[in-house]
């Protein structure tokens, strides 16, 4: 059964839009777990644009399931990372002019970097370390060759395919990567893009996959039918009810 966690970073987005106090993500992510979200996520960016400091010290005294604390590797978020001691860690790459995550780390080009960081992470008290990685086979050797014990897969291309053949196409990738992955001993999550539509064909293709992490889909539902219904249909699809 695929976990699903909840990323409440957009959450926090429509609230500092207008340098509100509300909605506030930390009331979100309490009604996600509610209404059945296995964990929550969120992204502390280096500008704070959406989640703040106050965010993930709250955050970490509140979340009663798993907790995917998203990084980059500038040293302060690092240090906030290891202070709060998710459940998860999961490294991303990160551009300020970028509007979200706009693909997977290279590991390959950043090895030294990962072999330097992902131990202290490790020796912090985080169980589960996971790179964010394009679904290529080579990126996911290396990091399990840097000491990651999870990956996370890029699921953007597949989301954004503009036919049905390129989707499924860029399924067949991600279920290739998934495999290595999984031939290596390396956890499999999986996020960006996934929505109501287009989870199905992927849970059919990509195997062995413990868990996803969808947020822009369901906010935007929530804006429409309210939080709780949009985490509950997203379960249903996610779990297969």
């Amino acid at each position: 059964m695929i976990d699903l966690l909840i990323n409440i970073d957009h959450i926090a987005t429509l609230r500092n839009a207008r340098r509100e106090t509300f909605p506030d993500p930390v009331h979100a992510a309490a009604l996600c777990e509610a209404a059945g979200a296995d964990g929550i996520v969120f992204h502390l960016r280096e500008d704070r644009r959406h989640i703040t400091d106050r965010d993930v010290r709250l955050l970490r005294e509140t979340v009663q399931g798993k907790l995917d604390f998203e990084l980059s590797t500038n040293p302060e978020v690092v240090e906030i990372c290891c202070a709060t001691q998710p459940d998860l860690a999961t490294l991303v790459p990160e551009r300020r002019e970028e509007v979200t995550t706009e693909g997977g780390l290279d590991v390959l080009a950043e090895r030294p970097r990962l072999r330097a960081l992902i131990p202290r992470l490790y020796d912090a008290g985080i169980p589960e370390v996971a790179l964010f990685v394009d679904p290529n086979p080579d990126q996911v050797e290396a990091a399990r060759e840097v000491g990651a014990n999870a990956i996370e897969l890029h699921t953007g291309d597949y989301a954004n395919a503009p036919t049905f053949e390129d989707r499924r196409a860029e399924a067949e990738r991600l279920a290739a990567a998934a495999e290595r992955a999984h031939a290596l001993g390396l956890r499999i999550h999986a996020g960006h893009g996934l929505n109501y539509n287009n989870f199905g064909l992927f849970k059919r293709t990509v195997p062995h996959v413990a868990e996803v992490s969808i947020g822009f889909a369901v906010v935007a539902r929530a804006v429409l039918v309210g939080l709780d219904r949009a985490v509950r249909e997203m379960r249903r699809v996610v779990k297969g009810y």
